[in-house]
């Protein structure tokens, strides 16, 4: 069997165990999910059931519950393989370390990220969302969720070794979310309105791009650093 063979044996044996370990602990699906809905249901409560008024905040309203939701399940991505020992384990393993946390990520998009894409189009209804938006929704949050996922990996692996990090893990992440969230609520606006909003894809997907890349680099780098 050649390098890369092993390689990505190695890749998606991580990500089926990641897989098979959240299957066995629901919570971590569908606490993020119940809270995603949570926050997106209390809106019409609190606003009211005025149709133009929740048309007009539907956007952020969605984009910002799904960037929380996202930042709520971050916490656990390493924090269980570095108290039992395998975070080490892969440390010290032969294959690509960036390949290896790629996997953690992908299998954290897996479970975070594609029930939030499925979802949100239902919560959209709730919240009067404009018809001609809905395909605008479904791409930013499909090109941007795995954003949320990369980047917060990063904060995620530097603060792995902290008892209490969760406050200063949103100070890391939160500034790194904030392009993504502008420009994704943009092209929701824009689509509503019948203007053109691929640019705001293509920006949206750069990113993606940019972070697939880089990512996975940066947060092996912070796991050696937080473990030394």
């Amino acid at each position: 069997m050649n390098k890369n063979s092993r390689c990505s044996q190695a890749f998606f044996t991580l990500l089926k165990r990641d897989l098979h370990i959240a299957i066995r602990h629901k919570g971590d699906i569908f606490n993020p999910l119940l809270f995603f809905i949570l926050v997106v249901t209390l809106f019409p409560l609190a606003i009211g059931p005025d149709p133009k008024v929740l048309s007009t905040i539907a956007p952020g309203v969605i984009w910002v519950a799904a960037l929380l939701a996202s930042m709520l399940s971050l916490e656990r991505l390493f924090k269980a393989d570095y108290t039992d020992g395998s975070l080490e384990q892969m440390l010290l393993s032969p294959h690509p370390l960036s390949l290896m946390v790629l996997a953690k990520v992908l299998a954290h998009w897996i479970l975070t990220g594609v029930p939030l894409i499925l979802i949100a189009p239902l919560l959209a209804v709730l919240l009067h969302l404009d018809h001609n938006s809905y395909g605008a929704l479904m791409a930013t949050l499909t090109l941007g969720t795995p954003v949320l996922s990369l980047l917060g990996a990063i904060g995620v692996a530097l603060t792995v070794g902290l008892h209490k990090g969760g406050v200063l893990l949103s100070l890391l992440i939160l500034p790194l979310y904030i392009p993504v969230l502008i420009f994704a609520t943009t092209a929701i606006d824009s689509a509503g309105l019948n203007l053109p909003y691929s640019g705001h894809l293509a920006i949206i997907g750069a990113m993606l791009i940019g972070s697939l890349i880089l990512a996975p680099f940066a947060i092996g780098a912070s796991l050696r650093v937080s473990t030394n």
